[in-house]
């Protein structure tokens, strides 16, 4: 086994093993304000949304986990499997070990055999020249590509990157790509001036992916055996600050946004979109489950998330996604300051 696919595998099970049924996301300091006299009925309330401006059945889907090695491409083939049935987008975790060793690439190839007609989403770093990214897009006939951005990790990994010029090859990839290009963090948060940067440079989504969830500088100071750097630990925005950060200048950076980061339940997704998400990415909570529970008690799982968020849209009085967006809600102290300083 290849040095990388052995990563592979033990970012899969390392992820497993940090797994908190609790995440930090700061979503728990957030209270929705219902309404007495909604003025709708249930079977009246749409679920659909966008996710790289295509639209989506449900306001989450499957976000970024795995892939390349031959133990997680069993656990890709059985999320696409999940994905078909419960009509959910499906991201794949980088797709960089096919690149360098072709032989993994059957491995994600393999996802349309049993998705033939899903949306799928390509994953690669943003650093991938335009040539990398679409033969990432053709591995997966992929409708769009996340483009990581994970400077804390790559630190703290022992085989990482330590040179992080990157603005001009998204800008060049932007221009060339022909499907879209979705920028998101790996559980680090995006502060409103990288949401600016970007913007400048031409991005039209982004998944803020903040503090909260699965930690990938744990993850690699798991890996290390010595020199570890754990001071990364906890550094950066979490869910909740992050969306509110961007929401606050929200007139200077439009884009369509994507949550994500310790997202456990329904009333996590729904807060998110009230916070101005578009739509919500699931990774680790799916991924436990899948581990714990199985294929089964998964997918029953994803349409109870759907049945639940359905009835909190009834509490808000709100038939669509687009109308949670003007739903009031209260801060904790805490979140309150922090608004009041970024």
């Amino acid at each position: 086994m290849s040095q990388q696919a052995h990563r592979k595998d033990e970012h899969f099970f390392i992820a497993e093993k940090l797994y908190q049924k609790k995440a930090q996301n700061g979503l728990d300091q957030i209270r929705l304000v219902g309404t007495n006299l909604p003025e709708l009925a249930l079977d009246e309330i749409d679920l659909q949304t966008t996710l790289v401006g295509q639209k989506i059945a449900a306001p989450f889907f499957i976000n970024a986990l795995t892939g390349g090695s031959k133990q997680t491409d069993k656990v890709n083939l059985t999320l696409a499997r999940v994905a078909q049935k419960t009509n959910l987008p499906m991201a794949v975790g980088s797709q960089s070990i096919a690149l360098k060793e072709p032989q993994r690439q059957a491995g994600f190839k393999a996802l349309r055999t049993v998705n033939p007609k899903g949306m799928f989403l390509a994953n690669l770093g943003v650093n991938h020249p335009l040539n990398n990214v679409n033969q990432a897009l053709d591995m997966l006939d992929a409708s769009a590509i996340e483009l990581h951005l994970n400077v804390a990790q790559e630190l703290v990994m022992p085989e990482g990157d330590r040179i992080f010029y990157w603005q001009d090859n998204l800008r060049q990839l932007l221009a060339q790509v022909k499907k879209p290009i979705l920028v998101k963090e790996v559980g680090f948060g995006m502060t409103p001036q990288t949401l600016k940067i970007l913007t400048d440079l031409g991005v039209k989504y982004v998944d803020l992916a903040g503090k909260g969830g699965t930690n990938f500088q744990r993850i690699e100071n798991e890996r290390r055996k010595e020199n570890k750097l754990t001071i990364l630990n906890d550094l950066g925005l979490s869910t909740a600050e992050s969306l509110l950060a961007a929401k606050k200048y929200a007139a200077d950076i439009n884009l369509s946004l994507t949550a994500s980061g310790g997202i456990r339940t329904s009333l996590d997704v729904v807060k998110c979109l009230v916070l101005g998400a578009d739509n919500v990415g699931i990774s680790g909570l799916f991924l436990h489950l899948l581990v714990q529970d199985g294929e089964d008690a998964l997918v029953n799982y994803i349409e109870t998330l759907k049945w639940e968020i359905r009835n909190i849209m009834a509490i808000l009085g709100c038939k669509n996604i687009s109308q949670l967006k003007k739903v009031p809600y209260l801060l904790s102290t805490e979140l309150r300051n922090f608004v009041e300083q970024i």
